[in-house]
């Protein structure tokens, strides 16, 4: 199955941080660290974006902003590992503010004419279908299936897209170029976010075929 690809390269990675020596930094339940404090302000700031975006249009400052929280996301989960303060909260805080910047931005976009509406439909039914699937796991006691790094790969090549697309529409001489630089990250995040989808979705009914429902 493809989940299994991708679980497979998950446990692989595992074998060999431990054939190297190297140590998982173990997560906490530890909510004020560096990387969680990051990631509160990312979603602090996302009104912020919407708001220079929709009602001042000024795109060279929601420009600024989507490249520091996209340069924020990446420094988060490096300082998780050096400083030793992977969390649960962080685990779930991250990923959460990296969907909400995406859904924000094609939203956006989309009111401004930057992009398609049926590209935001599918990226933002993308996640609205893989959150059906949670209760299959929460019923049978279960946590949520682990971020395969397809999916990883897909949420930065569409973080690294929505920027060159919004820088695409200023006033300079490179805005054609990275305006079309843009658009194939964009095609190529799509279809990870969506082979990603069928991942998660299949994982999901292998789980419902081979587990049992736990009583309440």
């Amino acid at each position: 199955m493809l989940w299994k690809a991708g679980r497979t390269a998950i446990e692989r990675r595992e074998v060999c941080a431990v054939n190297s020596g190297e140590q998982e930094p173990i997560p906490t339940d530890r909510i004020l660290t560096v990387p969680n404090v990051l990631s509160i302000v990312r979603l602090l700031a996302l009104p912020l974006f919407a708001y220079l975006l929709l009602v001042t249009h000024s795109d060279g400052w929601a420009l600024a902003l989507l490249m520091l929280s996209g340069f924020t996301d990446w420094l988060d989960g490096k300082l998780a590992r050096v400083l030793g303060q992977t969390s649960r909260l962080g685990a779930l805080l991250d990923p959460l503010v990296d969907r909400l910047y995406v859904v924000t931005t094609l939203v956006t976009f989309v009111a401004r004419d930057f992009i398609p509406w049926w590209v935001a439909a599918i990226l933002i039914g993308r996640d609205l279908l893989l959150a059906l699937t949670l209760p299959i796991y929460r019923r049978r006691g279960l946590p949520p299936p682990e971020v395969v790094y397809l999916g990883k790969a897909a949420t930065f090549l569409l973080m690294f897209a929505l920027p060159l697309i919004l820088a695409g529409h200023g006033d300079w001489a490179i805005g054609p170029f990275t305006h079309a630089f843009g658009f194939a990250f964009l095609i190529w995040g799509t279809v990870l976010y969506v082979w990603t989808a069928a991942i998660y979705v299949l994982k999901a009914v292998d789980v419902a075929r081979t587990h049992e429902v736990v009583p309440r």
